[in-house]
């Protein structure tokens, strides 16, 4: 039975522009929303701007603007930005709505009702200059988890660590820069404590929905046991969902300058949206997609793609405010990594970042970087890092000389020998294409989300079709004579490769896709028509090329438009730890705890800066044999995940540890190595990186001891 799937992102917020980093998680929501269609799914796609809050207040007031005229402006520039890029919303609505405050009054109420709203008296933190009480994200200091330094007075970006903002060690406010004072204030809690909500996020975070699939990646859901403790222990902390005026949301009912806190009513943004569609198209039952029983939750799903920053709220406090007011609990999270480039996530915040409008203002073709970012996408909460020198590699590698390259090598002799019209087509080769679209591997990853697999056996099969049309050589057969019938044979065939790459890449690459079709004059491809065959006798267009190389000029401009938040982030930190060193003092312990521990011989410290470029996977050891000539290496043939062409890449690794292990020992076994360590030539051959053992440097506990990850740990996992 075809599937309805209510499908949502996370609400970017109203106070900036829309930059690369927010893309990542869009673009692959997007091609998910594609792939469902193309499967003959029903899909409502919705999403909105998130609007509330005092950060809308503070800009809406230095531009001399009311809060409703910025976002109004805002929310034409994101929609432009992401209508750009592809990312192609069935409604894209706004938090400031009648439809949000409906749903957020009405769960509100229904908590209430439940006895799971407190009122209480709180110590907040107060700008003493600007006259206002201060929301989290307008308090900053130092993390008190991790002691990372310039941390939000929620969640700390380091660790993941979620605390009340009076808990950071030397606050200070982000309007004014003053040190902010305690005062007390009633503010609404929702209980999140409360032993019916822990038990049921116990439960429905390490859960699976009706179809079997997990409610959130198993990465995902072993960070909720963390959060959440072991069975009879309770982490977990009542919700402050009240804000004290002045404020820009919804004032809360029955409380006179009392609001809504911004992230109660940012999630509930989904369903306003939703209901707002439903509202312009009266064949949507919004009611079967939100309602909590059986019968609607076994007929419609909902799935939500954010971004792992704010797995918090939608793996806690989202679900457990749904379950409680009687609505339907999310099917699934789909949860995305950031966008890093050179190790540093790309954020607007933290001031590097290259905006999307810079992007298409520069004429780069936005599906450039939806293939990049596909191609980097194994549907895990990974990082994506952004290597410009990359991504003009990949694209021209493998969209311009793979792909379309097939069309260009093969279309002009249809048209000019045979009038546009195609002949027979070799069954042989089109049965290689059938197999892979019947054996379901490209289908499986993009269901999953491992879009990087998806791409490589797309690859795989184009690069099946080149090699076809390099054997055969229809530029020497049009020159040959008696050699019609094979030259039309050859180039149909081509075409027809060609055809069911371009199904099989629709979903990342929905304009190039519509060009093929209107090239090929074919109706719109559903995932069935991709492995079929056009016929003999079908007439296609003249060629026209379908896409240009990336230039590196290009990509210099792009970098000059954006220079101002791409500065070397090791500078950039500098300047904020010496800001605020200056203006807290905060600074001088870890400096003079530093040079203490240097002038004493100890260890240098690093900031997580340096310690984020060591990239740590976990590799499956192959192979181990002794190294004929060699004392101490043992080599070790190592799997980290990595493809080539479509098969396994192993590593060679040499390790100096013939004193402790067997290699017979070794083999099947899972270790931690350094996976960009640059290559090292050695006289036994080449080692492409490190394997991490321990030893004791005393000398009383004798041996070396390699690494081995947690059960449950697979080749080419990340190590953070």
């Amino acid at each position: 039975m075809p599937r309805k799937i209510l499908v949502t992102n996370a609400l970017p917020y109203a106070n900036g522009d829309i930059h690369l980093g927010h893309l990542v998680g869009y673009i692959q929501a997007d091609i998910w929303v594609r792939y469902q269609r193309m499967r003959g799914n029903t899909v409502h796609y919705v999403c909105a701007d998130d609007t509330h809050g005092t950060p809308i207040m503070l800009r809406a007031e230095k531009e001399g603007v009311t809060p409703e005229a910025l976002i109004a402006r805002v929310h034409g520039e994101h929609l432009r930005d992401f209508t750009d890029f592809g990312v192609a919303f069935d409604n894209y609505h706004s938090t400031h709505s009648p439809e949000n405050r409906w749903y957020a009054e009405d769960i509100y109420g229904k908590l209430q009702a439940a006895k799971l709203i407190d009122t209480r008296s709180i110590e907040q933190y107060y700008d003493p200059v600007k006259e206002m009480f201060l929301p989290d994200r307008f308090i900053k200091g130092e993390c008190p988890k991790c002691g990372a330094a310039d941390q939000y007075g929620d969640n700390c970006e380091v660790c993941g660590a979620a605390y009340a903002p009076t808990e950071l060690k030397n606050p200070y406010s982000a309007v004014s820069g003053a040190a902010p004072v305690l005062r007390n204030s009633d503010h609404y809690f929702f209980r999140l404590s409360d032993e019916s909500a822990v038990g049921f996020l116990r439960e429905w975070t390490q859960g699976a929905n009706l179809d079997g699939i997990r409610r959130l990646p198993a990465e995902a859901a072993n960070k909720m046991k963390e959060w959440l403790g072991e069975a009879g222990e309770n982490k977990l902390s009542d919700w402050d969902i009240s804000r004290d005026a002045p404020y820009f949301g919804f004032e809360i009912p029955g409380a006179p300058g009392k609001y809504f806190y911004v992230w109660l009513d940012a999630p509930i943004g989904y369903f306003a949206s939703f209901r707002n569609l439903g509202e312009r198209n009266p064949a949507i039952d919004v009611a079967a997609y939100t309602e909590a029983g059986p019968a609607a939750e076994a007929g419609t799903e909902m799935v939500h793609f954010i971004g792992k920053d704010i797995l918090y709220f939608h793996a806690l406090f989202w679900p457990a405010m749904l379950k409680f007011a009687g609505y339907r609990t999310p099917t699934r999270l789909c949860v995305n990594g950031f966008l890093t480039v050179d190790g540093a996530k790309m954020s607007k915040s933290r001031g590097t970042f290259i905006t999307a409008r810079s992007y298409t203002e520069q004429k780069l073709n936005p599906e450039w970087l939806r293939y990049y970012f596909a191609a980097k996408s194994n549907g895990t909460m990974e990082d994506v890092d952004l290597s410009l020198d990359d991504m003009i590699a990949k694209v021209n590698s493998d969209l311009v000389g793979k792909f379309v390259n097939i069309a260009s090598r093969c279309a002009g002799f249809i048209g000019k020998r045979f009038g546009g019209s195609l002949g027979t087509s070799d069954e042989a080769v089109l049965n290689e294409y059938r197999r892979a679209a019947d054996a379901g591997d490209v289908a499986a990853a993009y269901e999953s989300g491992d879009y990087g697999r998806a791409l490589r056996e797309i690859m795989r099969l184009a690069d099946i079709a080149n090699q076809y049309v390099n054997d055969e050589k229809p530029w020497e057969l049009a020159k040959a004579d008696g050699e019609d019938a094979r030259l039309h044979c050859v180039c149909s065939t081509a075409i027809n490769l060609f055809k069911a790459l371009a199904g099989f890449l629709k979903p990342v690459l929905p304009a190039l896709a519509a060009e093929v079709e209107a090239f090929l004059q074919i109706p719109a491809m559903t995932w069935d028509d991709v492995a079929n065959p056009l016929p003999a006798g079908h007439t296609i267009s003249t060629y026209k090329h379908l896409m240009t190389r990336v230039e590196r000029k290009q990509i210099d401009a792009l970098l000059e438009a954006n220079k101002a938040s791409l500065a070397p982030t090791e500078a950039k930190a500098a300047t904020k730890a010496a800001s605020s060193q200056q203006r807290h003092g905060e600074q001088q312990a870890h400096v003079a705890q530093r040079e203490a521990a240097q002038a004493a011989g100890g260890e240098t410290l690093i900031g997580i800066e340096d310690f984020t470029k060591v990239d740590l996977r976990i590799a499956r050891i192959v192979n181990a044999e002794h190294v004929e000539g060699a004392d101490k290496l043992i080599r070790l043939t190592l799997d980290i995940g990595e493809t080539e062409n479509g098969a396994p890449r192993h590593r060679q690794v040499f390790a100096g540890i013939k004193s402790a292990y067997d290699p017979a020992t070794l083999v099947g076994r899972h270790t931690v190595m350094v996976a960009n360590l640059a290559p090292r030539k050695m006289k036994f051959g080449l080692s492409e990186g490190m394997v991490l053992a321990a030893s004791d440097t005393s000398g009383e506990v004798p041996g070396l001891f390699i690494l081995s990850p947690d059960a449950g740990a697979t080749a080419g996992m990340r190590v953070k």
